[in-house]
């Protein structure tokens, strides 16, 4: 049986070009810098987004947290979502690895957060206190593709309080997609961005963090120190340029199946579609039927994050065409 798998889109399996791509990928220690394809990689994404340099790292996490590690010292702390990766999902990095401080805001209901909000939770100069360097977004935030005028209107705040912003751009080439803004004009107002390379591009592994030459400087040492210094990783690498160069624009097409997907799961009775955003659909289910729908979604060949919350996510992707998507809203629907 062919398991439809709507648990994320980093479940993807590399295509049979993007797997030609890395055998055939020149490699070098990259360590010592010697690696033509990383380097390639790193500077195709610089120079397509506006940075001076580009640093290639083998997670997401690793990404975001290098990049914090780079524009915080010990004491100091970031104003960063609640509901953001870097806070909720990253095991709590920063703070264990970096001794930087986080200082959670509730996002809003598109995922910003709000600026009154964030004016109240910069800390005074005084001894008693972290101090506050850093603002962190994310785009997109559960899917959701964050405001433009909002990134202006929070980056000009950011500036005028002497903080530095990161952007947290795992997706960001879906906000691109979904917006039709051009992924520069995205990430300009922001010091650093990380984009993954292995959710919805395709990629199996690997993120890149983008930067000043300075900041980037700095994170090669974090990075080192993390274990994140991989030597003929350009097999790596090869995958993330093959999916630049092939994988982006058909996002549009996953954004196009998540609207099928809930479309169709609206249609049952006894599911709530709540929102669907780029390949993201959010549905509520009967808390007391969970157990039992995972089992049967199971049984069905449909796979699903299914806890013990009602409130689900489903992601389209790469792996997930037509028929996989009528096939999952055939499963939700005989279930109910």
């Amino acid at each position: 049986m062919k398991i439809i798998d709507l648990r994320s889109d980093t479940v993807t399996k590399p295509t049979p070009a993007m797997r030609a791509a890395m055998a055939a990928a020149e490699v070098g220690d990259d360590v010592y810098g010697e690696d033509p394809t990383v380097s390639a990689l790193q500077q195709r994404l610089a120079a397509d987004l506006g940075f001076e340099q580009g640093l290639f790292v083998p997670s997401g996490t690793q990404a975001n947290l290098v990049a914090l590690l780079a524009h915080c010292q010990r004491g100091d702390e970031y104003l960063v979502g609640m509901e953001a990766h870097t806070y909720k999902y990253e095991s709590g990095g920063a703070a264990v690895l970096g001794s930087i401080q986080p200082q959670p805001v509730v996002n809003a209901f598109d995922g910003s957060l709000p600026l009154e909000i964030l004016e109240k939770s910069v800390k005074p100069d005084d001894q008693h206190f972290a101090r506050t360097r850093l603002l962190t977004l994310e785009n997109t935030w559960h899917g959701r593709v964050l405001a433009q005028d909002y990134v202006d209107k929070a980056s000009r705040w950011a500036r005028s309080r002497g903080l530095g912003l990161h952007l947290d751009g795992a997706r960001l080439f879906n906000a691109a997609v979904a917006s039709g803004v051009p992924p520069a004009d995205l990430a300009a107002p922001f010091d650093s961005v990380s984009i993954c390379l292995s959710k919805g591009l395709g990629a199996p592994v690997g993120s890149v963090l983008l930067g000043s030459a300075a900041l980037i400087a700095s994170g090669k040492r974090w990075r080192k120190m993390l274990g994140g210094g991989m030597r003929q990783s350009g097999i790596l690498a090869a995958a993330g340029l093959y999916a630049l160069d092939n994988h982006v624009a058909r996002l549009a097409e996953d954004h196009a199946r998540a609207q099928t997907l809930a479309a169709g799961l609206r249609a049952i009775k006894g599911i709530q579609v709540q929102a669907c955003h780029t390949n993201m659909v959010f549905i509520e289910l009967p808390a007391d039927r969970l157990r039992e729908l995972d089992q049967h979604l199971a049984t069905a060949g449909v796979r699903a994050s299914i806890g013990y919350l009602p409130s689900v996510r489903l992601v389209t992707h790469l792996d997930i065409d037509d028929a996989a998507i009528a096939h999952a809203i055939e499963a939700f629907a005989r279930f109910f």
